[in-house]
């Protein structure tokens, strides 16, 4: 699964100067023509958001369905975040070299025929390999929007045009598992999950239309370079951990998911040497040598990583251990996408004032929602009733949405402006990585206890984890800079 906050404008500033230049003047379109292109990048933000989290309420119908068992409900939340997390930066550079509205055109078209091969998938390793499509799609499409923004939009309007972006996926990370969950349970057509996918048919149909209607024409910068090996060796790492650890939990660690483990912490180690050699890496080595980056670099993957396998444990304890239908386990779960959404405007107003402190006070707050949960779960097993999960839930959306905007904020504080877009795209990138591993990660452990201890302490277990895991992030904060970089500027 991956955790709704949104990478767009950190990608955006990958954009080379020479892409700019290349797009029609600000003064070009109409005010009119102006926000009708918004509204066509928000519709393919939205697409993506939706699709990054209705797995987490229907993966256990899915895999019911197509036999695919714990393994595929482990891929259906990792597979996504994996495509989209390695190809994220790559996304926003082929759109300098080539054109953002043609990479716009060609990922919202990739987006809308790998959903559909999600909706009509019949086995685990097709609609595996369709989600993994939709993320590699949504790479090339999600990073082209503030782009596509900034060269239409004047100056003094450009922050009028982002700020429609919050209230937006604010809305669409509480509604897209209300939909999924009401899908399933409606059976459309007798389609049930399938119509998830298939739905997008329309959704992505209207969105390719409006953009070829709409987006302006660029040319790109063919002098723009793409590290394609550095790209390669990250997804062979990380191919080659979430496979160890997904086949690790559901077969036993015998020779295979270890010799995959082993495999992708050298290719990790590949990745690494290889951004000190590429002349265009995806993060650049002055990056790494900065404590304050690599602190919240390492305090990110951490976080989002525990944040990401507990969402996604939390909605396997409500189906299958509290015995609750998709629709109410969505419903039952909404406290976490409003407090993200409450926390996460409060803390654009807190940041210049509290910098890395309020970090501090997001991962506190997330380890005493998971603390409740713990002892809840502890005291109740799988007799928790529904209105008792509220204040525990509500309590980690809010630390959560504390830390989402704030984390990489204060990471990137102290870093050279030149430096600010490598930064900015490295860090979204990394933020969905760990939205992939911590969902294989913390459910391996949820699965392999469930097997022995049953669906108590598989959850008492994975909540522990994530609450060490939040622990320990605490711990490093105070390693990043005193201050967010100032607003505007990033």
């Amino acid at each position: 699964m991956s955790t709704p906050a949104h990478p767009t404008a950190a990608v955006a500033e990958t954009a080379s100067p020479g892409a700019e230049t290349a797009s029609p003047g600000k003064g070009a379109l109409s005010p009119r023509r102006r926000w009708a292109v918004l509204a066509v990048i928000l519709s393919a933000d939205v697409l993506d958001l939706l699709d990054a989290t209705i797995t987490n309420i229907a993966a256990p119908t899915i895999a019911d369905d197509l036999h695919g068992g714990e393994p595929l409900i482990q891929w259906l939340g990792a597979g996504y975040a994996l495509a989209l997390g390695v190809l994220l930066v790559v996304g926003g550079r082929l759109g300098d070299r080539y054109g953002r509205r043609r990479l716009f055109l060609i990922g919202i078209t990739g987006f809308t025929l790998a959903s559909i091969a999600c909706g009509l998938a019949v086995t685990p390793a097709s609609i595996v390999i369709a989600r993994l499509l939709q993320g590699a799609f949504g790479a090339l499409l999600i990073p082209q929007g503030f782009g596509i923004l900034g060269s239409v939009f004047p100056r003094d309007q450009i922050g009028k045009a982002f700020s429609a972006f919050a209230p937006v996926m604010g809305i669409s990370a509480v509604g897209g598992p209300i939909m999924a969950g009401f899908l399933i349970e409606a059976d459309l057509a007798g389609l049930g999950w399938r119509s998830m996918f298939l739905i997008n048919i329309v959704l992505g149909g209207l969105a390719i239309l409006a953009a070829v209607k709409l987006l302006p024409k660029d040319t790109g910068d063919p002098a723009t370079t793409v590290d394609g090996v550095g790209s390669g060796l990250l997804a062979a790492a990380m191919l080659g951990l979430i496979f160890g650890l997904i086949d690790g939990s559901a077969n036993g660690w015998g020779l295979l998911p270890v010799l995959s483990v082993a495999g992708g912490a050298a290719f990790f180690g590949l990745f690494c040497r290889r951004q000190h050699t590429a002349a265009a890496p995806l993060i650049k080595p002055s990056l790494l040598r900065n404590r304050g980056f690599t602190s919240g670099l390492v305090l990110g993957v951490a976080f989002f990583a525990a944040v990401s396998g507990l969402l996604y444990v939390l909605s396997l304890y409500v189906q299958n251990g509290l015995g609750h239908p998709p629709l109410k386990t969505a419903l039952g779960l909404t406290p976490v996408a409003v407090g993200i959404v409450i926390a996460s405007i409060a803390s654009y107003r807190l940041i210049g004032r509290l910098g890395r402190d309020l970090v501090l006070i997001g991962l506190l707050i997330t380890l005493a929602g998971t603390g409740w949960l713990l002892v809840l779960v502890l005291s109740a097993g799988t007799s928790v009733g529904p209105w008792a999960l509220v204040p525990p839930v509500l309590i980690i959306g809010l630390g959560m949405g504390t830390c989402f905007g704030t984390i990489y904020d204060v990471t990137i504080g102290d870093i050279a402006p030149e430096e600010a877009g490598s930064a900015g795209g490295s860090l979204s990138a990394v933020q969905q990585l760990a939205n992939a591993l911590g969902a294989a990660a913390v459910t391996t452990v949820y699965f392999n206890t469930l097997a022995t201890g049953g669906q108590t302490r598989a959850v008492i277990w994975s909540l522990a984890l994530v609450a060490a895991v939040t622990a320990v992030s605490c711990c490093l904060v105070r390693l990043l800079p005193r201050r967010a970089r100032p607003q505007g500027h990033h």
